[in-house]
């Protein structure tokens, strides 16, 4: 098994650039945009930090919290909705994205449909 260290992380707007975009040229990043007071968000992130952990670093969990900070902006600049949105980005561009606690199979599906 791999180092799986580095697969599930924080972001902010600080970093995001630099350990989203520029990271999702060597391999596709998710991104969970969630809040804490969004109950979809809490049931959703157990569900994709096993998926995660099941590609075993052939996919990476950036975890971004729209409320703290001046994070919304991110939320702003990809024009998120509604929360959790998860957006998978490859080479620096958003590939697809879905809104709203999904079960453990569409997650994997979604995925599995981005890889090589």
């Amino acid at each position: 098994m791999k180092d799986l260290t580095n697969a599930i992380f924080d972001v902010s707007i600080h970093d995001f650039d630099t350990s989203v975009i520029e990271a999702s040229r060597h391999r596709p990043i998710l991104v969970d945009f969630w809040a804490d007071w969004c109950s979809p968000c809490i049931v959703i992130a157990p569900i994709l930090a096993a998926i995660i952990k099941e590609f075993d670093g052939q996919v990476a969990l950036a975890k971004l919290e729209v409320d703290e900070g001046d994070n919304m902006k991110i939320a702003g600049r990809y024009q998120t909705r509604g929360f959790p949105t998860v957006i998978l980005i490859r080479d620096g561009e958003e590939v697809e994205r879905f809104t709203g606690a999904k079960p453990k199979h569409f997650i994997r599906t979604f995925i599995e449909n981005h890889l090589d």
